[in-house]
């Protein structure tokens, strides 16, 4: 098999994966995410059950996203 990588038979490209986008956080997840946080929980476990890139829980709890919306009690 001589295919250069990315090239179907053809010798054109091949169309590859598609990439979805991971799902956005919604304001209504927000009290609880920083709960999570407050409280210790992993930021790629949080992460993990919203499906999202740990790097926006971040933003989250360094207060670049969402900072006008408290924490749940």
């Amino acid at each position: 098999m001589n295919q250069s990588k990315g090239k179907n038979m053809t010798g054109t490209k091949s169309g590859g994966g598609r990439r979805e986008p991971s799902y956005r956080i919604k304001p209504t997840d927000v009290p609880i995410i920083k709960k999570r946080i407050a409280i210790g929980d992993f930021l790629n476990r949080i992460a993990a059950d919203y499906d999202v890139n740990p790097g926006r829980i971040s933003e989250i709890k360094k207060g670049r996203k969402f900072a006008h919306i408290q924490a749940a009690r």
